[in-house]
């Protein structure tokens, strides 16, 4: 099977949306290549090479090749580059050994200036304006609930998972006293104790907790779209992200172990006026929804390469 754009997803799903998000955004079909690593797949190559991968995940390597290949993350590189050197045009979301015809790259990380960078905040994501506005269709029972609705999107330790259960219980009392209903989503670091934490701190207002492993559809989107203000705690990037395609305030909570790199995220997203420390919620201010992932698609299309 060939496409004009092909996708290099990781296995890890969250590096993976990088590369989907924009693609998706793209007036064209694309492809997606499943990445498996192999014994090398840590090696950081300099140098474009397959070496990486496994020896499936190489036999799947045939020609006819792409005009575009989206690739996200440090392992992916030197395979993006490797199709390059055929002829196809590169574009990379965060740093990577190389250059690529387009980086896009979050300003958090302090990207270089240059033509064949894009500087965007946060990180690149699969949630659009069209998939929110189903989503405030399919979820609209979530309208029944009082407002102001906060939604909070938990997660845990940037690594690991199990979220101190204290912690997860005083940020829902208080996110509990910031409007009148909650919206919560817990992710799989929060930890199974956590979430019993936080469900416990929500039974003071009405609320609707997903918890990680539910079944049924998942709310995020839902919740996302009937939102009036969200708060967001401050290890995930890709939530944070996600959270600035609304145009209801967002707010960070930091759980306390975030480094460097997550407090440069916060201060960024602080400077640009997207976003505020969760100690001035809820005070209400304006934003307007911030679409990062359409503009490196139109940066893409802008340059000629679809």
């Amino acid at each position: 099977m060939t496409a004009e754009v092909w996708v290099l997803a990781d296995p890890r799903a969250g590096t993976a949306a990088q590369a989907l998000g924009i693609a998706e955004r793209l007036p064209v079909p694309h492809r997606v290549v499943a990445l498996e690593w192999g014994a090398l797949g840590r090696v950081p190559f300099p140098f474009p090479t397959l070496a990486g991968l496994s020896p499936a995940a190489r036999a799947g390597f045939v020609p006819p090749w792409p005009r575009l290949v989206i690739s996200a993350g440090r392992r992916a590189g030197p395979v993006a580059r490797w199709l390059g050197a055929r002829g196809a045009r590169t574009v990379n979301c965060m740093r990577a050994f190389g250059r690529f015809d387009l980086s896009v790259i979050g300003r958090h990380d302090a990207p270089r200036v240059a033509p064949d960078v894009l500087p965007i905040l946060g990180a690149a994501h699969r949630v659009t304006p069209a998939r929110l506005a189903a989503a405030r269709e399919e979820w609209a029972a979530l309208a029944a609930l009082p407002g102001p609705r906060v939604a909070l999107l938990l997660g845990g330790p940037v690594r690991g998972e199990g979220l101190d259960p204290a912690r997860a219980a005083a940020l829902g009392a208080q996110v509990a006293g910031l409007g009148g209903s909650v919206l919560a989503s817990a992710s799989r670091r929060t930890g199974a104790d956590a979430t019993d934490a936080l469900a416990q701190a929500l039974t003071t207002v009405p609320h609707r907790l997903h918890r990680w492993g539910d079944t049924g559809k998942n709310p995020y989107l839902g919740f996302l779209a009937w939102a009036d203000l969200v708060v967001v705690s401050g290890d995930s990037v890709s939530m944070l992200s996600e959270a600035l395609m609304t145009a209801a305030p967002v707010f960070v909570a930091p759980l306390g172990d975030e480094g460097p790199r997550h407090r440069a995220l916060h201060a960024s997203l602080y400077a640009a006026g997207q976003a505020r420390p969760l100690a001035q919620a809820p005070a209400p201010f304006d934003r307007p929804a911030l679409d990062e992932v359409g503009r490196a698609a139109a940066e893409i299309l802008a340059r000629g390469w679809l």
